[in-house]
């Protein structure tokens, strides 16, 4: 007997619908499946379950709070929530989670395609189910109607173009939540700008502690994993907002501290390079250079 903690793994898309019992999909790599039609608790509370396929959920209306960032937003136009394969995620602990449309299709089915080289660029698949792209009401209709498209298609019989027709509807949809996901990151500065606020305060508790000395550098995932965000949001969000992915804000912030070393004491350069959790003080040279166009030396002699 399987317990939720315990993976529930399904390696194909003929094998999900079983389990929902439903009709066998006309092809078997692409499903869409509208939740209303499936028994209310497929999955124990709490079940673990991994897929070894794409999955692109959405929900016309998303009841109570989510879950964004540290905290809680209200929004009830509904939204779209993306898991690539092998993402492990937890079966909802309601009943109401199921409501909505979801749409799967295996890495197979777009091997062939531009697409299949260019999926691992739409970034929202790497997200966490938390940080789900919430809609307005215009774009919600947007979603509503690629959806339908996507099902008329996959009711006709399938021909030598339906694989055609439905990877460049599936494209379109993924360009739309590109488009909808920078409104998101624009429209919510106050909550971003919150979390890069709590980004500053995390680097400089960091280096005033001198974790560095112990951990090295802070990382994309020690960082991400303070805030509570995917390293993959974290990096998008700053990305829209400073033109900077998480790694390059990191290293921004590691030569602003050290040029605050190398202005006001008296420490050399090795010792400024150890401090700040470098290995080696050759690559913190490196990259004192390359981010300011003089060494750290060159630097400290401008203050004299």
């Amino acid at each position: 007997m399987q317990t939720p903690s315990d993976i529930h793994h399904i390696k194909s898309i003929s094998q999900l619908i079983r389990l929902l019992e439903l009709p066998a999909p006309l092809h078997p790599l692409i499903a869409l499946v509208d939740y209303g039609n499936v028994p209310m608790e497929i999955f124990p509370k709490g079940q673990k379950v991994s897929l070894d396929f794409y999955k692109i959920s959405f929900k016309s209306t998303f009841k109570g709070q989510i879950k964004y960032g540290q905290g809680y937003y209200d929004f009830e136009e509904g939204g779209l929530a993306f898991l690539k394969p092998k993402q492990i995620v937890f079966s909802p602990e309601e009943i109401e989670s199921y409501e909505g449309f979801a749409l799967y299709f295996h890495p197979d089915f777009i091997r062939n395609y531009p697409l299949g080289k260019t999926i691992n660029q739409y970034g929202f698949f790497s997200y966490d189910v938390s940080e789900a792209l919430f809609l307005s009401a215009k774009e919600k209709e947007i979603v509503a109607n690629l959806f339908a498209t996507i099902a008329n298609e996959l009711s006709n019989n399938i021909d030598g173009f339906s694989q055609d027709v439905l990877v460049s509807q599936l494209e379109l949809l993924l360009n739309y939540s590109n488009r909808f996901y920078n409104r998101q990151f624009i429209t919510r500065k106050a909550i971003n700008h919150d979390i890069i606020t709590s980004l500053d305060k995390l680097l400089n508790k960091y280096f005033e502690e001198e974790s560095s000395l112990k951990n090295g550098l802070p990382s994309v995932k020690y960082i991400s994993t303070e805030l509570k965000l995917s390293q993959r949001y974290l990096s998008d969000m700053l990305g829209s907002l400073t033109g900077l992915n998480t790694q390059q804000y990191i290293q921004n912030a590691i030569i602003e501290k050290a040029k605050e070393k190398l202005s006001t004491t008296n420490l050399s350069v090795s010792e400024i390079a150890y401090g700040l959790g470098f290995e080696h003080s050759q690559s913190f040279s490196k990259l004192f250079k390359a981010k300011t166009d003089v060494s750290p030396l060159e630097f400290r002699q401008s203050f004299n």
